[in-house]
């Protein structure tokens, strides 16, 4: 199972890029599961260490039913517009509190691979910044990063919407990002299983 996060807060182009996501892996024979930020209750993390005891997180919220699936998940794309050159708040917020999974288990995350989705008003608009955000954190969790490879998806999938669906539609080269690189995590998958 591939867990997909849309980062957005708003029922746009992040998750209608992660529809898309969805269809392609689909075809490849992978089944997705899609948490969307969107309309749910997420506070910050105030770094209480109530964590640290082994317990989860103390706050009780939203976020709550998408612990196990982030234990369970074979993979992980993480998708988010671009906000001031880099990732929502929305999203930091849910990679800040997943540090609750960490504590009962240190290498809860180690060796999963993930993806990196941004997509941007404009076409050069924070999207590598808002990728090396994404990549940042897998790193720091022991993940394995994945692109689509050079020439057009060296860090991930990176989408110019013009602000809206239609701009998304009409990213040849951004599509074309999306698809290497969620073809790459599709190969990457069939060889761990061999």
């Amino acid at each position: 199972m591939i867990l997909a996060i849309s980062g957005s807060p708003r029922a746009q182009t992040t998750e209608y890029v992660l529809k898309q996501a969805a269809e392609i892996l689909n075809a490849f024979g992978h089944k997705i599961i899609q948490y969307n930020v969107r309309g749910r209750e997420i506070g910050f993390c105030t770094h209480c260490n109530y964590c640290l005891g082994g317990t989860g997180c103390i706050i009780q919220d939203d976020l709550q039913e998408l612990y196990p699936s982030l234990l369970q998940a074979d993979a992980i794309i993480l998708a988010s517009p671009v906000y001031n050159g880099g990732i929502t708040a929305q999203l930091k917020t849910v990679l800040d509190r997943t540090r609750a999974i960490f504590p009962s288990n240190k290498n809860a995350l180690r060796g999963k691979p993930g993806v990196a989705i941004a997509i941007g008003g404009d076409r050069a608009g924070g999207q590598e910044l808002a990728l090396q955000q994404i990549h940042t954190y897998y790193i720091i969790n022991g993940m394995i990063p994945l692109s689509g490879g050079v020439f057009g998806a060296n860090l991930g999938a990176s989408l110019w919407s013009k602000d809206d669906v239609e701009g998304i539609m009409a990213d040849g080269e951004g599509l074309r990002s999306l698809k290497k690189t969620l073809k790459r995590l599709s190969e990457y998958l069939e060889e761990v299983k061999k």
